[in-house]
C-alpha cells in the first residue's frame, strides 16, 4: 500500500482528491493539508511513500520549494507536483529536483492514480512541454522566448527602461515587441494583455520559497 500526504489548498479540488485516492485500495491518505510547507513536517512525523503536492498553496507557499527539500530530507519520499499552472518554469523547475513527476490538473491527459503509481515504483513522468492555451486571438506557443521573457518582467512590475536593462535590449526592441503581441493578438492595450496572461497562469512570480 502507497502511503499519501495530500497538499492542496483549493478545499473542493482537494476533497475530490481525496476521494479518489481513498477510494483506491492500492493507497492509504495519512494526513491532508492546504500548505506545502506543512507537509515538510507532515513528512517527518508520517515518513510517507509520496506527498502530491499543489505547486500554489496557503500563503502563495510553494509547492516546488518544499518539494526539493522534502526531496533532500527524505530521499526515499516521492513527489508528484499537481498544478493548473501552465508556466514553463514550473515543469522545468519540477523536473529540475524539485519532483519526480507532474500532472496538470486542468490540462492532463493521463490518470493521476496512474501517475502516483507509476512514480511510487520509480518512473519519473512528465509531460514534455507546458499546455499550449489561447491568449485571445493567439496561443502561447505563438509567443518566442524573447517575448516570454519580457512579458515576464512587466508581470514582475518591471518598467520599459528596466525591462530593456534586465534583457540588455534597447528601449525600442522591447516597445516593438511588446507592441506587436498587442497587435497580434488583438488586445484593446498593454493592460489587456498582462491581464489575459495572469488568468491565463501562462506567468506565476508570487510562490514564496520560505516564509
Amino acid at each position: 500500500m502507497i502511503k499519501v500526504i495530500l497538499v492542496e489548498d483549493n478545499f473542493y479540488v482537494r476533497e475530490v482528491l481525496k476521494q479518489m485516492i481513498a477510494g483506491d485500495s492500492r493507497f492509504q491518505i495519512l494526513a491532508t493539508t492546504d500548505d506545502a510547507f506543512e507537509a515538510e513536517k507532515l513528512c517527518a512525523e508520517h515518513s510517507p511513500d509520496l506527498v502530491l503536492m499543489d505547486v500554489q498553496t496557503a500563503g502563495n507557499h510553494s509547492g516546488l520549494a518544499a518539494g526539493r527539500r522534502i526531496k533532500k530530507n527524505f530521499p526515499d519520499t516521492k513527489i508528484v507536483i499537481v498544478t493548473s499552472l501552465v508556466d514553463a518554469e514550473v515543469l522545468a523547475e519540477a523536473k529540475n529536483g524539485c519532483a519526480d513527476s507532474l500532472w496538470y490538473k486542468d490540462y492532463g491527459t493521463k490518470d493521476v492514480l496512474d501517475v502516483m503509481i507509476r512514480t511510487a515504483g520509480g518512473e519519473r513522468v512528465f509531460p514534455l512541454n507546458s499546455p499550449n492555451v489561447t491568449l485571445k486571438d493567439i496561443f502561447s506557443d505563438d509567443l518566442t522566448e524573447k517575448q516570454m521573457k519580457i512579458l515576464r518582467c512587466f508581470v514582475k512590475g518591471y518598467t520599459y527602461a528596466e525591462t530593456a536593462e534586465e534583457l540588455g535590449m534597447s528601449l525600442q526592441n522591447v516597445r516593438w515587441h511588446l507592441d506587436r503581441i498587442v497587435e497580434k493578438g488583438n488586445f484593446e492595450n498593454k493592460h489587456e494583455l498582462l491581464m489575459t496572461i495572469l488568468d491565463s497562469k501562462l506567468i506565476v512570480t508570487n510562490l514564496l520559497d520560505e516564509d
